[in-house]
């Protein structure tokens, strides 16, 4: 239940896709070499959610879309300025540093996800580009995996660079930015909204 000091900002499902994201990179991140079978779907199921919030930021609601969060590299630098010395403005939606965080998480797990791809059929000769591989000396296997652990390892780097943004945005603003992701809800107060 929500009363007017409160504002919905996410939707069902960007809650669902970021949950969902979160919950399958764990599961493709510990179980890497060990548990192929697991670790080959939940970087099928990263893939296919990003595609549907690929889509959802064209299509969807005014805080998911794309235009409402992707700003100017000066307005980013000017933002992470203000970050750093505590006077950052306050938006409801994502921030000018927060919505290029969105960006680079999804090229860089587009890119770890497709990588993942080309390992299975140029190592293990099978999903939907083993084909390309057939005639393979083993090569592109080794790069290829050096290539997807680097992109994972790169992408878990930009998952606790993104945690500590929200934990200082959080503090900054005296807000709990998790439980808005959670609920939907963030408060509506002072707000410094961007068009």
């Amino acid at each position: 239940m929500t009363n007017s000091s409160q504002i919905k900002v996410w939707d069902p499902l960007v809650r669902f896709f970021h949950w969902s994201l979160v919950t399958a990179f764990i599961i493709a991140f510990i179980t890497e070499d060990e548990l192929l079978s697991i670790h080959s779907w939940a970087g099928y199921l990263i893939l296919g959610l990003l595609l549907i919030r690929i889509i959802w930021g064209l299509i969807g609601t005014k805080y998911a879309r794309f235009t409402d969060f992707v700003y100017s590299p000066s307005s980013i630098l000017a933002f992470l300025k203000d970050t750093l010395n505590l006077r950052a403005k306050r938006y409801i939606g994502h921030n000018p540093a927060g919505g290029a965080m969105v960006i680079i998480l999804i090229i860089s797990l587009l890119l770890t996800s497709l990588s993942g791809i080309l390992v299975l059929g140029a190592e293990e000769h099978i999903g939907p580009v083993a084909h390309w591989f057939s005639a393979s000396n083993g090569y592109w296997g080794d790069f290829l995996e050096e290539t997807h652990e680097f992109l994972a390892n790169f992408t878990l780097l930009l998952v606790f660079i993104h945690v500590i943004g929200v934990l200082a945005e959080s503090l900054i603003h005296k807000e709990n930015l998790i439980s808005a992701m959670w609920t939907g809800f963030k408060n509506n107060k002072n707000s410094e909204e961007s068009s």
